[in-house]
């Protein structure tokens, strides 16, 4: 293979996204995306995803929402946010200063709300695509991955309702991830996010009780990966359209195994509550990983595990 004289381009185009290298932030755990501006240089990141956004502001679920396990961390948050009228007034002027592509996560109960927010959304400067949260493990009613028509319907409706990029997040808690990426890929999605928490559950053993006040959270973390990279390779290889693939990634070896399984970009989340810089150093990781390899760009590598 040609030696490499210049760095390597960790440059990608994610679903018409410019981004300088494939390393994103998870939504939700950089808040809104740039209260984190004082701990880690934001602009070194690829892109990143706001907390999900509701049509109308949700308190969340009550405390206590978060329990640390062995190897990751239970949640429970339940979508709390300000709702998108004060997102667009009072957090997107804030994203708007950032020179890093900003996604705006957002969800609802019906296609209709969901439509309902890109529309507020659209036309407004500083984003450069919408993620439908459609696999959020810690609501009541059924996650919408799991009903093939809701996800028809939600996709439809907000390809319609704005002109950016969607990215579809879907679950693993349905029995074909792959399936369910083209079924999205088919509505109209632009791109992928897999995948989301798996559901998990902790308990007190001195009070005997649940650790999170909803019983069961959402599992994220270092424990997930080897779940979550099955997923990414399973849906990858069945759709035309990029896959953002994430789930206990915290190095940039663990991207590297992602894009190997077909990542075009990678999300890192729980990584983010131990090192807000873990972002930046796993996209230095992955350079260095280039160098070293001959890799001139990602391209190279992407879906290329041998099996």
């Amino acid at each position: 293979m040609k030696k490499i004289k210049a760095s390597p381009d960790t440059s990608i185009n994610f679903a018409g996204i410019k981004c300088k290298n494939p390393v994103f932030v998870a939504s939700g755990t950089f808040g809104y995306g740039y209260e984190a501006a004082d701990l880690t240089d934001i602009n070194s990141i690829g892109a990143i995803i706001t907390k999900t956004i509701t049509l109308s502001p949700k308190a969340g679920n009550p405390p206590p929402r978060l329990a640390e396990v062995t190897s990751g961390i239970l949640n429970s948050i339940g979508l709390q946010n300000v709702g998108v009228a004060a997102f667009c007034r009072d957090k997107l002027p804030l994203l708007q200063k950032l020179k890093t592509p900003v996604i705006v996560s957002i969800a609802g109960e019906t296609a209709a709300d969901y439509a309902a927010v890109a529309r507020a959304l659209n036309g407004k400067n500083g984003i450069a695509a919408i993620e439908l949260n459609l696999s959020c493990p810690n609501l009541k009613k059924q996650i919408i991955c799991q009903n093939a028509q809701l996800v028809n319907q939600i996709i439809s409706r907000v390809k319609k309702a704005c002109y950016y990029p969607v990215i579809a997040k879907l679950s693993p808690q349905v029995a074909d991830i792959g399936a369910l990426g083209i079924l999205a890929e088919s509505s109209g999605a632009d791109a992928l996010s897999v995948a989301n928490t798996f559901p998990g559950m902790a308990i007190n053993v001195n009070t005997f009780r649940p650790k999170i006040s909803t019983v069961t959270g959402g599992m994220s973390g270092p424990a997930i990966k080897p779940l979550a990279l099955r997923c990414v390779w399973e849906t990858a290889r069945r759709v035309r359209i990029p896959v953002l693939g994430g789930g206990g990634i915290a190095t940039g070896s663990d991207a590297i195994e992602f894009i190997l399984a077909g990542a075009r970009a990678v999300s890192a989340g729980t990584a983010n509550f131990i090192d807000p810089q873990a972002p930046a150093t796993i996209a230095a990781e992955i350079a260095e990983y280039m160098k070293k390899k001959n890799i001139s760009s990602l391209s190279d590598i992407t879906g290329k595990v041998m099996v």
